[in-house]
């Protein structure tokens, strides 16, 4: 094995409450029930597909418009709870490993549906520790699609069965196993 791509959310960091926070504003605004179990739901897939399962109580058909709106209002609120992330929000443990694999020779990647990826990995000084980042700008398909772990061992010039993926989601686990990788969960 020559990589090891790590999910984002819920593996090197922990997100959640960001999002649950931004997700639960959108759709107390719309007057619409969320709480932690619909939340769950969310986990590993885009944001557009998100929208939908928040949105799927509601008795209004919305324009796609309109839903390109509400998810960009969804990241913004998003993006403002991520400003205050700081390199302590990542745990010595995860420091620790990722130097350990990078002094064994593994190259390094992160491979995350989120398009916010690389905004996380500054706010938390993880940057410097990955040799790529294939994030959700750019993807035709998000997770269980392997497509962003294909784009990340491409982008380390490594044939996917080299690769090791860690994942925590099943979406994410399903997409290492249809990218021809091994994940560990």
């Amino acid at each position: 094995m020559k990589a090891i791509i790590f999910d984002l959310d819920g593996v090197l960091v922990h997100t959640d409450q960001y999002h649950y926070q931004a997700w639960k504003s959108l759709a107390d605004e719309l007057n619409l029930p969320f709480d932690e179990k619909k939340n769950d739901r969310l986990r590993g897939i885009s944001r557009m597909e998100s929208l939908e399962i928040v949105l799927e109580d509601s008795d209004k058909t919305y324009t796609n418009e309109e839903k390109e709106h509400m998810a960009e209002k969804k990241n913004e609120i998003y993006r403002r709870l991520l400003s205050q992330m700081t390199p302590q929000d990542v745990k010595a443990e995860v420091r620790e490993a990722l130097s350990r694999l990078k002094s064994m020779g593994y190259l390094l990647a992160v491979g995350s549906s989120s398009k916010n990826a690389k905004y996380i990995l500054e706010r938390t000084a993880l940057t410097g520790y990955f040799d790529a980042i294939s994030d959700g700008n750019g993807l035709q398909h998000s997770k269980p699609n392997p497509e962003v772990f294909l784009k990340a061992a491409d982008m380390l010039l490594v044939r996917p069965e080299l690769c090791y993926v860690v994942e925590d989601a099943e979406a994410g686990i399903q997409a290492a196993k249809a990218a021809g990788m091994v994940a560990i969960a």
